[in-house]
């Protein structure tokens, strides 16, 4: 299989997420398209030819020749500081993908999904939400979503109004809002109950919390095959 071409990506829009993560929307001509749930490969270069490069999924799904990536900043990173700090409207990076073919959502699908995120392993999975938005998909979609305090969490204006069929539950894991019911702490297999094991499962975020969701749902009686894991740990930045 022939390796996938280096494009360049022009900076058309920014959108502020959290006070640590944007979204940065790229147009970039040609793009062959994606599926929600796929990944980029974002390549910076200095001018000296020193390069370097992260793997980031995709926020949205396809919109003809846009990508967008939601990047939370990595303190003393190499690339999410200067996607974040430095790169303007206008600038270019280069961007290579679509990469992955496992952990995707088509809206051709109707059964219902369970969508498990931790922190900003909700991107691929809002992706994913946006795609059942865009193709009028009538699929039940659950979204449990874990972040360590409120203020962490991604997306938050357009998923106070979910869409018809989404349901969707919060879990803080340091600090909850004032009267919230469940008192912070980590994900637990009471959290993952109540849904039909008749489901495809969608599980991202950091290793530790992708391993444990994992096990939960087993425990559960949700069958292996059906629990798609997407993880991530430290990459530097």
């Amino acid at each position: 299989m022939p390796r996938l071409p280096w494009r360049v990506a022009k900076l058309v829009e920014i959108r502020q997420e959290t006070a640590t993560a944007r979204t940065l929307v790229f147009e970039i001509p040609g793009w062959p398209g994606h599926l929600a749930g796929q990944h980029v490969d974002v390549r910076l270069t200095a001018p000296d030819g020193y390069s370097t490069e992260r793997s980031y999924s995709v926020a949205a799904p396809e919109q003809g020749d846009r990508v967008e990536l939601t990047v939370e900043l990595v303190p003393d990173g190499e690339v999410s500081p200067y996607l974040l700090e430095i790169l303007e409207v206008g600038d270019e990076v280069e961007i290579r993908g679509p990469v992955g073919g496992w952990f995707v959502w088509r809206p051709d699908h109707t059964t219902p999904v369970l969508l498990v995120a931790g922190g900003s392993g909700v991107v691929p999975l809002m992706a994913m939400i946006r795609a059942r938005r865009a193709a009028g998909s009538s699929a039940p979609f659950r979204l449990i979503y874990s972040v360590r305090e409120p203020d962490q969490r991604f997306y938050l204006d357009e998923l106070a109004n979910p869409d018809p069929g989404l349901d969707i539950a919060y879990l803080f894991t340091r600090k909850a809002p004032d009267g919230w019911a469940r008192p912070p702490g980590r994900i637990t297999q009471a959290d993952l109950t109540g849904a039909s094991t008749d489901i495809d499962s969608y599980v991202c975020g950091p290793t530790g919390f992708v391993e444990a969701a994992a096990d939960h749902l087993i425990a559960l009686g949700h069958a292996p095959g059906r629990i798609r894991t997407e993880r991530f740990g430290p990459t530097g930045g």
